[in-house]
């Protein structure tokens, strides 16, 4: 089992935020880190679309024109 590398950071929270999740039982750093995971992934995504949204133009524009590929094997 690996250990990831951590790095301390300051992070300024909503009182109320770290408030409620306390009560709630939660933790809050973790809740942050995952926060920060979702963010970055969903950059990441949004970066690839806009990257390669000219390639997915012409792939949907060759579909539009052609049909599927295959289309003739689908079984449904």
């Amino acid at each position: 089992m690996s250990i990831e590398a951590r790095k301390p950071h300051d992070l300024t929270v909503s009182e109320a935020l770290v408030t409620e999740a306390e009560s709630l039982g939660l933790d809050v750093a973790g809740a942050a880190e995952q926060g920060i995971a979702r963010a970055i992934k969903a950059e990441k995504e949004r970066r690839w679309k806009q990257e390669n949204a000219e390639a997915i133009q012409a792939s949907n524009d060759y579909v539009a024109k052609h049909g599927l590929p295959l289309a003739k094997y689908r079984m449904f």
